[in-house]
């Protein structure tokens, strides 16, 4: 099982935060984020400690966010990296 450990993480295209992509054999992923745009966070986090995590479908070439899982149908906000790595595994489940 991949987990945020294995998320290779970017700069954001804000500038000021972090952006991450990993997709699974069973055709889904996760995109996990947390940016500042002049100084307050524009993702769902409060701390530098926090992720938003968004459900993909698709491969690192073509994908979109998918509101259709039993995961959840938003994207979810003010996660640890723990919570982040459980999320990963259920997606991976699916």
């Amino acid at each position: 099982m991949k987990t945020f450990d294995d998320i290779e993480f970017k700069e954001h295209s804000a500038g000021d935060g972090y952006h991450g992509k990993i997709f699974f054999d069973n055709g889904y992923g996760v995109s996990v984020v947390r940016f500042k745009i002049n100084g307050r966070y524009g993702s769902y986090t409060n701390t530098d400690n926090q992720w938003e995590l968004a459900v993909l479908f698709g491969n690192e070439n073509e994908w979109e966010i998918t509101y259709n899982t039993p995961i959840t149908n938003d994207v979810i906000g003010y996660l640890s990296s723990d919570e982040v790595t459980e999320i990963m595994k259920k997606v991976q489940e699916l």
